[in-house]
Parts: C-alpha cells; structure tokens; sequence
C-alpha cells in the first residue's frame, strides 16, 4: 500500500517524544560524516603545486568522489541493500570504510593513486547520505521537509569543513585529511550507539530484481527526478568551483598573480561560508516547504540560484563587498531545495521502495554531476571565470519545468479522486435495497 503524503502544515502526526533527539543525532552525524567530501577539493592547491596538475586533474579529484557515490548508490539500489540491511548498519559501516578510504589520500604518491582513493571515498559515501533521509523519515511525517531539511543543512555544512580546517594558518594536507577521517568514524560511532528506528518504520522487503523497475514506472517518481537532475546540475559545480572563482577573483582585483597569506585565509573562510550558508538554507527550506508546499519551494530556490549563476560573473575581479553577497545568496538558495527532493521521493513510491528510490535518484543525479563538473575548466580556458557559471542556469530552468509538470500531474490526481468520491453516493444510491 502506498504510504499517505501528509498535508504540508498538519503537525498533529509527529508526537514522539525522541523524535528531535533522534534529529539532533541524524544531523551531527551526518555533519561529522560528510565531511569525507570535499577533502580532495581542498587540498587540490598543495596537490596541484606537488604534482604540477592542470585544472582538469583538479577537477577530477572532486569528479571521483561523484562517480565513486554513483557506483556505491547503484551498487545499493540495484541489490536493494537500503531496503534489506538495518539503515543504523549499512550507515556505520560505510562511515568506517570511507574514514579509511580518505586517510590512503596520505599515501598517494601522484594523480591516479589520489583519484583511485577519492572514488573509493566517494563509493562509501553512498551508505552516509541517502540512508539518513530514510533513517530520520521513519521519525517524521507531518513535519518530515523540516527533518529532511535539517539533515540536508548538517551534511552540507560537512561539506564545507574541510574550507574552515584549510583556513588555519598550520594547517596542512596531513591535518585536512585526518581531521575529516576522524570525525567520519566519530559519525559511525554516533549512529550506531544512538540510533533506532522511529514510529513510522518503512517495511523490510527481500531482494527483488523487479524493485529499481517498480520504481522507475511512477510518474511522479520521474519528474520528481527530472527536477532533481536540474537541481544537481548546478549544485555540485558550483560548490566544486566556487573556492578557485574566489581565490582567481581576488588575485585580479589585487592585481597579483599569489595571494598574501591573509588574503589566502579569508578566500577560504569565505569558500567555506558560501558552502556552509547552505545549511541556513535548508533549514529555511523544509520551514518554507512544510507551510507552501514543497514543489513551490523547489521553484522558489531554483528560480533564485538561477538567477545567481547568471549575475555572479559580473562580480569577477571587484572587491569582497560586490562579490561576497551574490556567491552566499547563490550558496543559501543553491541547496534550500534539494532536501525537498528526497522527501518528495519519499512520498511517490510504495514504502517497501524508499531505500531504493532514494538510491536510484542519487546514482543519476550524481552520474550528472560528473559532466557539469567537467564544463566549467573549459568554458574558464576559453572564456575566463566572468562567463564560466551562466551556463549552470541552464540546471534550474529544466528542474523548475519538470517540477511545474508534476505539479498539474498532482492536481489532476486530486481531481480524479475528488470526482471518484463524489461519484461514489450516487453509485450506492442506484443499487436497489434488499428487504427481508
């Protein structure tokens, strides 16, 4: 039986007394675990320089944590494992293996070795991010874009840590690396001691070939995804690109070619900002989803975000006051959305399915990811950093129309089922009575 999408505003659902116990969990473990991401990206500068890397190899190095989570999550979704083995497992483990993956960064001793441990990272990384959205829905419904949204906020903020470690003025690959594999496994410790299932557990299913199919046959499921895939378009490029946008706007609008070591550190307080924002950002977004629905929010931010990919080449070269506001607002609107996306999921397949859509939609949104992020090295080459982002506007533009479809989709299904309720008086009317 397909699970009951609860009416955006009802709050009457979710009483439990640990349910935001159970969150504040969710989220620190989710902060402490994802910040595996980004640990490549940002000490990309010191392995640029040791290995004399062109701007393609640095991007890959960001590109094989995406293919490696797309591996990982259609490994996941094709073996059922989010609907078969316990969320509290499957999430330990994997924060385990990806502490590990990341520390053999350290023992890389050139570009492939570090791309190979970067995908090994990114693979483990599928057992941290989808299975907490399942794991923190079985706690909230009437209330689950706030509880998704919290947990988006938490790993995005993850996310940009490795930026705040970076902005020390001690710190180095070493610390970057180690800081980020001691707090996954601090993540895995989290969850496995603290965690359980809530009151609103998703049924355990076997393994069925049949499930990714079931899936994919719900059209709401589809578009749900194809705004998704807008979503992620942008996102992942713009969070992979934005530190070397800053520190290549700072050094024109010095007129140098370096940056002085102040200088160096405030790029990267602000990197880690307009990444961590996002948290902000989120949170807004499940509060805003949960009153107005979430579709309008999911236009909402991508309409914004869009806007800022095509303004923020204008603020190439200027000071920190033209450039900083428009890189936080696109950080803060870029990411309000995407825990909306999960949750719609969540509400567009059989309950027995969750794990597993989640999975799939990741795998296809991250598998794009990989392309976006390679566009931008190009366009710098050809055009320079004022024109390399308008093209991620293009992301917004098609989410917004595939989540406007769904919406009419969603109205025309009310509709039906209005006039099939109304119907239903009048069928029974027409039956004669049976006296004895």
């Amino acid at each position: 039986m397909r699970e009951v999408a609860p009416n955006p505003g009802d709050t009457t659902g979710d009483v439990h007394p640990d349910r935001w116990r159970m969150l504040a969990l969710l989220a620190l473990a989710e902060l402490l675990g994802m910040s595996l991401w980004f640990a490549g990206n940002a000490v990309a500068p010191q392995l640029r320089s040791l290995w004399n890397l062109s701007g393609a190899q640095v991007g890959w190095l960001t590109t094989a944590v995406q293919l490696g989570f797309v591996a990982g999550t259609g490994v996941v979704a094709i073996l059922n494992l989010a609907d078969i083995i316990p969320s509290r497992t499957l999430f330990s483990v994997a924060a385990v293996l990806g502490a590990a993956a990341n520390l053999a960064l350290l023992a890389a001793d050139g570009f492939f070795i570090a791309v190979v441990t970067r995908f090994a990272c990114g693979f483990c990384l599928a057992g941290v991010y989808p299975p907490a959205m399942k794991m923190i829905a079985t706690w909230f419904r009437a209330r689950r874009g706030l509880a998704v949204g919290t947990i988006v906020g938490a790993l995005t903020v993850g996310k940009a840590t490795p930026y705040l470690v970076h902005a020390f003025p001690t710190a180095g690959v070493d610390a970057i690396v180690i800081s980020g594999s001691v707090s996954a496994a601090m993540a895995a410790a989290l969850v496995w001691l603290g965690y359980r299932e809530g009151p609103y557990p998703f049924p355990p299913r076997p393994f069925s070939w049949s499930l990714v199919s079931t899936v994919a046959r719900s059209p709401q499921w589809r578009l749900a995804t194809g705004g998704y895939l807008g979503h992620m378009f942008e996102l992942y490029s713009y969070w992979t690109w934005i530190p070397a946008f800053l520190a290549a706007s700072a050094a024109r609008h010095a007129g140098s070619a370096t940056l002085l070591p102040v200088e160096e550190r405030l790029t990267y307080l602000l990197a880690f900002g307009t990444i961590a924002i996002g948290g902000f950002g989120c949170l807004w977004g499940g509060l805003v989803a949960d009153r107005l629905g979430r579709e309008r929010l999911v236009i909402i931010a991508m309409a914004i975000s869009g806007v800022c990919a095509l303004l923020i080449g204008a603020t190439f070269g200027r000071g920190w006051l033209l450039v900083a506001p428009i890189a936080l607002a696109w950080g803060f609107f870029v990411i309000a959305d995407s825990a909306q996306f999960s949750v719609l999921i969540t509400e567009s397949v059989p309950p027995h399915a969750v794990g597993t859509a989640l999975m799939l939609q990741t795998s296809i949104g991250f598998l794009l990811t990989t392309v976006s992020i390679q566009l931008v090295p190009p366009l710098v080459r050809a055009a320079g950093w004022a024109w390399a982002f308008p093209l991620l506007a293009m992301g917004p533009i098609a989410g917004i129309a595939a989540i406007r479809r769904l919406l009419t989709l969603k109205a025309r299904m009310r509709a039906h089922t209005i006039n099939a309720d109304s119907a239903a008086p009048s069928a029974a009317s027409s039956i004669p009575s049976i006296t004895t």
